[in-house]
């Protein structure tokens, strides 16, 4: 018999909020301000984030790291790649995020009768800003920085952390997540059940729920 959920893990980026101005958008004003040719776009950067997770103490460092390297590998001096981070972080603020659609009254409703968490590969200080501009971030008991206050996820470790900070048992839990190889990899491989925030496609690994906005989370569909 699978037990009733009384925990509700969520993502933070991307699931639970979005920023107001893309990466894209903030990354072609940064080579501009740097004065540097664009080198890389926005999906070399993305794809590399995770890489650099656990070798940098902030977001600021880990984006000078990772666009000295996607610098150098295009035979250009990684003084470039520095520039270039060094205007984004100037132009990206933090605290200009905006809620997912639905993600309000699914965070409210839940909070009713679940404990909330949030598992977020991200920053602490960067991530503490975009959760203090959202207005349900006291609905959340505790915040877990995954790969700074423990390995990053999909390693099974964040989301144990948590659950022993919440005194809360994984076959009582879900997370939330918009992530099929973070969230919904990590939530499986730490013995939690997933909800996957996904675009209608077929998904691989395979959540145990699917949504599509995480307002079909006012009737829960581990009920």
């Amino acid at each position: 018999m699978t037990e009733p959920v009384d925990t509700v893990l969520f993502d933070l980026d991307d699931t639970l909020c979005r920023y107001r101005r893309s990466v894209g958008e903030v990354l072609s004003i940064a080579f501009e301000e740097a004065g540097v040719e664009p080198m890389f776009d926005e999906r070399d950067y993305v794809a590399n984030y995770d890489d650099y997770a656990e070798q940098a103490a902030d977001i600021d460092e880990l984006r000078r790291l990772c666009f000295a390297d996607l610098a150098s590998d295009r035979g250009l001096d990684p003084a470039a790649g520095h520039a270039v981070a060094d205007a984004y972080t100037a132009t990206r603020d933090q605290t200009a995020v905006e809620p997912l659609p639905g993600a309000v009254d699914a965070v409210d409703a839940l909070a009713d009768d679940h404990r909330l968490a949030i598992v977020t590969n991200g920053a602490p200080g960067m991530q503490r800003a975009k959760l203090s501009a959202l207005p349900f971030a006291d609905r959340f008991e505790h915040v877990v920085h995954a790969g700074y206050d423990t390995a990053a996820k999909p390693a099974p470790e964040p989301f144990h952390h948590v659950l022993d900070l919440l005194d809360a048992d994984a076959d009582r839990a879900v997370h939330v997540g918009n992530s099929l190889s973070s969230d919904v990899q990590g939530a499986h491989a730490a013995g939690l059940r997933s909800v996957w925030l996904g675009d209608g496609s077929t998904p691989e690994p395979t959540p145990t729920y699917a949504v599509d906005r995480l307002d079909e989370l006012l009737v829960p569909p581990w009920r």
